[in-house]
């Protein structure tokens, strides 16, 4: 988590010039002092942070600091906001959707001003309504742990005629999601022949 602070913290000098500290708390939902250890963790890292003492004072990059960017027209700016307005349900059901925001905030954090301007400008033009709670399967996030650890799994490990599995990928489609066996890799297993799901401790050997 610290790390992905430090990096937003980078960002948002990077674009946005000298900015006080009470600022940047507010924004990333930290304490002051919080702030001001990570500012002391870039510089110790040689990034070119200079302080401002007094009432007007703050940080900023100085010598110029700056990433390159591929810079965005009117509406690719337009568009990658809607994108990242959408609805992110099957990202939630994978456990993935806070890491996803973040990702989003740190990629809109990247561009120039006036390109955030029309990112932001998009997403308040162009909304989605939130469908609801949404009610997420936790056999979703267990494969996703499955495929990462390359684990033997079981569907319908309850019945007489539980099914192994080597788990490789994920799809989520319009009749929701279905699972890859990497033994037979063209034949998607959808949800509703999944059941009760056990994983294994034993892997098997993920292909290149």
């Amino acid at each position: 988590m610290r790390a992905a602070r430090l990096l937003r913290i980078l960002l948002v000098l990077q674009n946005r010039g000298r900015t006080t500290t009470l600022q940047l708390a507010e924004e990333l939902e930290v304490a002051r002092r919080t702030v001001l250890r990570d500012i002391d963790a870039l510089t110790e890292a040689g990034l070119p942070i200079v302080v401002y003492r007094g009432h007007s004072g703050g940080v900023e990059l100085g010598f110029h600091y700056r990433s390159r960017l591929v810079a965005l027209d009117a509406e690719e700016a337009e568009a990658l906001g809607v994108f990242l307005a959408q609805p992110k349900e099957a990202l939630a059901e994978l456990g993935m959707e806070p890491a996803a925001r973040r990702a989003c905030d740190k990629l809109v954090e990247s561009f120039p001003e006036v390109v955030r301007t029309r990112i932001r400008q998009a997403q308040r033009r162009f909304r989605f309504a939130s469908a609801g709670a949404t009610v997420c399967d936790v056999r979703v996030g267990a494969l996703r742990s499955a495929i990462r650890a390359a684990a033997v799994t079981r569907l319908q490990a309850k019945s007489r005629t539980p099914r192994t599995i080597h788990p490789v990928a994920l799809e989520y489609g319009a009749d929701g999601w279905s699972v890859f066996d990497a033994r037979a890799p063209r034949i998607p297993i959808p949800m509703q022949e999944w059941g009760d799901i056990n994983i294994s401790a034993r892997s098997f050997a993920p292909q290149a």
